[in-house]
């Protein structure tokens, strides 16, 4: 039997919940929060959910990854029907393969729940595709942040050889690490490079610069909410070339 529910909340607009994730919400005993998820997600559960923050932000007070799957492995034996909510997509970035053990270990059955990824609803904003026919032909997630901080152990040469646009989650503190590791293995200072900074929400800003200017020009914008990085030459757009920032002006 089922009855714990590993869900996707998306990037942040409640509009870009699926059908799915909504319907359950509803149904929950017991909702298990990432700090990422918007309160107005929150708000479409049914009211008889607790809502139990384990929330985990960099510089923040944060839940440990442990006692996350202690509580989902606790409230699941003690039969309420559980909706683990992560922010995006579950399967990215989302550790949801220490929660997915945790379960499998005391027999708890579970279902996963695709969300849409940061990535997507940032290239949705910039009506900028990811991918291009002859210039972009793969697509590359990458964390930005290593597990004991600090910069990830990538491998620079290949990703900058791959030709592909990356996206880089968690990487705002690390980008001038990350721009100066690209460069030096062999990528263009030229190449085109976004921030997004809150992707779908009233909220969201975009700064549109080179792989070169984009640290100067995000630490200058004190970014404080969740940031996500776009490299690549698909992204290339003279109009917004220029490090400016562009927030969102109108939201339907």
């Amino acid at each position: 039997m089922t009855n714990v529910y590993l869900i996707g909340a998306g990037p942040g607009d409640p509009d870009l919940l699926t059908l799915k994730a909504l319907r359950l919400l509803k149904t929950a005993d017991v909702i298990l929060y990432d700090s990422l998820v918007d309160s107005r997600i929150l708000a479409l559960a049914g009211r008889r959910a607790r809502r139990v923050d384990v929330g985990k932000r960099c510089g923040r007070h944060a839940t440990p990854q442990a006692a996350i799957c202690d509580l989902l492995v606790q409230e699941a034996l003690a039969g309420q029907t559980v909706v683990r909510l992560k922010g995006g997509d579950p399967m990215i970035f989302g550790r949801a393969t220490e929660e997915i053990d945790a379960l499998n270990a005391h027999g708890i059955g579970f279902e996963i729940v695709p969300g849409i990824t940061a990535a997507t609803a940032a290239a949705a904003a910039l009506n900028l595709s990811l991918t291009q026919r002859g210039t972009a032909r793969s697509l590359h997630f990458l964390t930005g942040h290593g597990a004991e901080g600090g910069l990830p152990a990538h491998d620079w040469v290949a990703l900058t050889k791959s030709g592909g646009t990356l996206v880089i989650y968690m990487g705002s503190q690390t980008l001038p690490g990350l721009a100066a590791h690209f460069i030096e293995a062999g990528m263009s200072p030229d190449m085109p490079a976004i921030a997004v900074e809150n992707a779908s929400l009233p909220t969201q800003r975009s700064i549109s610069a080179t792989i070169a200017t984009l640290p100067r020009q995000v630490e200058q914008a004190a970014c404080t909410g969740p940031t996500l990085i776009l490299i690549g030459t698909a992204l290339h757009n003279p109009a917004t070339a220029d490090g400016s920032i562009h927030a969102v002006s109108e939201r339907v």
